[in-house]
């Protein structure tokens, strides 16, 4: 019997959706995390990405420092790597140099491409492993934990989509050991995630304050685990954005009432001296601060901006980032 198209729709409707996804194929592993890139690093960057990025090079026979630095012997090494695969040899780590250095890694599999996973493991998901470089049974149960909650094929092989949702995934501020202390102004418990240079160039920061001996750095919202939408923000959703407070002259910033540079307990030269280790912590990689304080600006240090009287709005950048706010 010939059915009317209207029937054909309506019978199809009937069919199960696990069937319909069956008949339409393996699912797109690549789409797991919509926002998933590989994060483009480049001089001056650092932290676990950058970490990773040295191991690989490793892997791949090319010598790097494993410091999470992105200094010149990085720098050389990556240029290396690209002309000896026929890539634009710029140093710079997108897409392109990302897919050409990861391997597809399984149990059993060793070396420094190993010990780059499982740094990002621990880094990013949690994952508490020791960075031994043997793909091991540990290993594989926390590649598999990661991929499930990515929604990739949990089948425990390190693949270019695993390897690209996990160097996309955000990092949380350690706030322990970097001189840095944590505040909600709106609620945001869980703002504390950014990408993993961001992260890092910020505790650099933090850790170069302390020798002013004004206190820690307050540090506000970033961003959410998986960024996108944060209440109370326009912006904050790529992970490369921070929220700190100005330094009090009593040093007690963390502790006390928040101040605007207009107040009298405001502390400009402890302030400005924040602002410039934050872009010694990652140069070139500070596309600006946002901060009201007049002197500060004709200085070159921080921008102006409504509603940035009471903080420094700290924005990273990334080459070759998709929206031109976040593009060194």
């Amino acid at each position: 019997m010939r059915l009317s198209r209207a029937s054909r729709r309506a019978a199809a409707l009937l069919v199960p959706a696990a069937v319909l996804m069956a008949l339409a194929g393996p699912a797109q592993e690549s789409l797991a995390y919509g926002r998933a890139q590989y994060p483009a690093q480049s001089a001056g960057n650092r932290g676990t990405d950058v970490l990773a990025l040295q191991r690989l090079l490793a892997s791949q026979g090319q010598s790097a420092p494993a410091d999470g630095v992105f200094g010149a012997s990085t720098t050389a090494a990556v240029k290396r790597f690209q002309a000896s695969h026929r890539l634009a040899a710029d140093g710079i780590v997108g897409a392109a140099t990302w897919a050409a250095l990861a391997p597809t890694l399984k149990e059993g599999a060793s070396g420094p491409a190993v010990s780059a996973l499982q740094s990002q493991l621990n880094a990013k998901a949690g994952a508490g492993l020791g960075v031994d470089g043997k793909f091991g049974a540990g290993t594989r149960a926390a590649v598999r934990r990661f991929q499930t909650a990515a929604g990739l094929g949990a089948d425990g092989v390190v693949g270019p989509a695993t390897w690209k949702n996990l160097l996309w995934h955000y990092e949380r501020v350690t706030f322990s050991g970097n001189n840095l202390c944590d505040q909600n102004p709106d609620g945001n418990k869980t703002a504390n995630w950014g990408t993993a240079a961001a992260v890092a160039q910020l505790e650099a920061a933090g850790r170069a304050f302390a020798s002013a001996g004004r206190g820690r750095v307050p540090v506000g919202d970033l961003g959410l685990e998986l960024g996108g939408n944060i209440p109370g923000h326009a912006s904050h959703e790529q992970g490369l954005d921070a929220d700190l407070w100005p330094v009090r002259d009593d040093g007690a910033q963390c502790t006390a009432a928040r101040i605007t540079w207009k107040s009298a307990a405001y502390d400009r030269a402890a302030t400005r001296r924040l602002a410039q280790e934050i872009r010694r912590a990652a140069p070139g990689h500070v596309k600006t601060v946002f901060f009201n304080d007049p002197q500060l600006i004709s200085e070159g240090l921080t921008t102006s901006w409504a509603g940035h009287d009471n903080h420094l709005h700290v924005r990273y950048c990334e080459p070759a980032h998709p929206s031109a706010a976040y593009r060194c």
